[in-house]
């Protein structure tokens, strides 16, 4: 085993939980240090997942032993963090999205290259066995040549539940940059590049009240499209919808599989893009049923699988799968069909994206490397 990559992250709020409760499953990883502008969140998280040292984000960012920092802050942060811990020299991964704009997201990954040094981003889930299940069925043929598709996320937005939830409607929120990025990273992995696409997009509630505590009866003014739908057409020939909604009362029910790829063949029930494990299922053209197939790959990852996939690529040079030039191609589509909407014209992407590999699945649970 090598030697593992020492970890610094930023931002402790309720979204490292799902981060840091995992990362102890890859011993290719050690997470050494957690900062936050709110020093008891830091503090709370140091003690809760046994983190040795709690320091502030400069202290972090010159701590010369951090080698990796986990960017955990709120989407309009994340580029600054990012180009900071580049020019202190240190790898970065940062939670989605890539950036709030194209511009931002190319500065990251402009700095990077110049520094030398490596950036990743969520989401990972798509190294789950759920969605590389699905990925190795369709490259190997099992519902034919894929036609069409359709990812439907669809709710009521955030501010019933999540206890400071203004962030999703600023500019870089809305549910095409909170939720999209699951949405298209998935199909990207299941179709690789796209050629052209076309969106519509609208502020269906202009204002929101919050029902959640602590700042119930708040209002929020949305500055973002809350709904949004695209049109996509890959390089390999499948066209398909996608709906990213905040302006649902009563979505449909996709009974946990929101994406659904038809082929030439059969048709699949794609699961749950934000979550790890979820069940495929397929049917094929002459067939009554839906079968269940068996996943191909190794169960129960959480988030920061990502991470630990790029801390091996750090200490060995090879590629890895969560990376920042696959987010940059997510933000690329984000932001067009936005620029859709407004134009009225069909855009072409301006990244160039080359799908991952897929995970090993010989390797025993927590190893991504021999």
């Amino acid at each position: 085993m090598a030697k593992p990559v020492r970890m610094g992250v930023i931002g402790c709020g309720a979204i490292s939980g799902a981060y840091l409760g995992m990362a102890g499953n890859f011993p290719i990883v050690e997470v050494a240090s957690c900062a936050d502008l709110d020093m008891g969140r830091a503090r709370a998280a140091a003690e809760k997942y046994q983190i040795p040292k709690v320091q502030t984000v400069d202290e972090l960012l010159r701590d010369d032993s951090i080698e990796l920092v986990m960017n955990l802050t709120i989407p309009k942060a994340h580029a600054e963090i990012a180009l900071r811990a580049i020019e202190a020299g240190k790898h970065t991964y940062a939670e989605k999205p890539f950036g709030i704009n194209r511009e931002e997201g190319q500065r990251v990954l402009d700095a990077a290259k110049k520094r030398g040094v490596k950036v990743g981003c969520a989401p990972d889930t798509f190294m789950g066995a759920g969605l590389q299940t699905a990925r190795k069925l369709i490259d190997d043929g099992a519902i034919g040549k894929p036609v069409a598709f359709t990812a439907f996320m669809m709710g009521r937005g955030h501010e019933h539940w999540h206890p400071s939830p203004e962030f999703y409607y600023e500019v870089g929120g809305g549910p095409m940059f909170d939720m999209g990025p699951y949405y298209l990273t998935a199909l990207l992995n299941l179709f690789g590049p796209v050629k052209r696409i076309m969106g519509m997009a609208s502020i269906a509630l202009p204002e929101r009240t919050i029902t959640s505590e602590p700042k119930k009866g708040q209002k929020i003014k949305v500055q973002t499209p809350d709904h949004v739908v695209g049109t996509m057409e890959f390089e390999n020939g499948a066209v398909g919808t996608i709906i990213q909604s905040f302006a649902m009362a009563h979505p449909i029910d996709q009974d946990k599989q929101p994406i659904r790829v038809f082929g030439t063949t059969g048709t699949m029930r794609v699961p749950d893009p934000n979550q790890f494990d979820g069940l495929v299922h397929v049917r094929g053209r002459d067939e009554a049923e839906w079968r269940e197939m068996p996943h191909q790959f190794p169960t129960g990852y959480g988030r920061s699988i990502g991470a630990a996939d790029m801390a091996y690529a750090i200490r060995s040079g090879r590629p890895f799968r969560a990376n920042g030039e696959q987010a940059f191609a997510v933000l690329d589509l984000m932001a067009g069909f936005l620029e859709s909407s407004q134009s009225g014209e069909a855009i072409t992407p301006k990244a160039r994206y080359q799908r991952p590999a897929l995970l090993r699945a010989d390797l025993p649970f927590g190893t991504l490397d021999e």
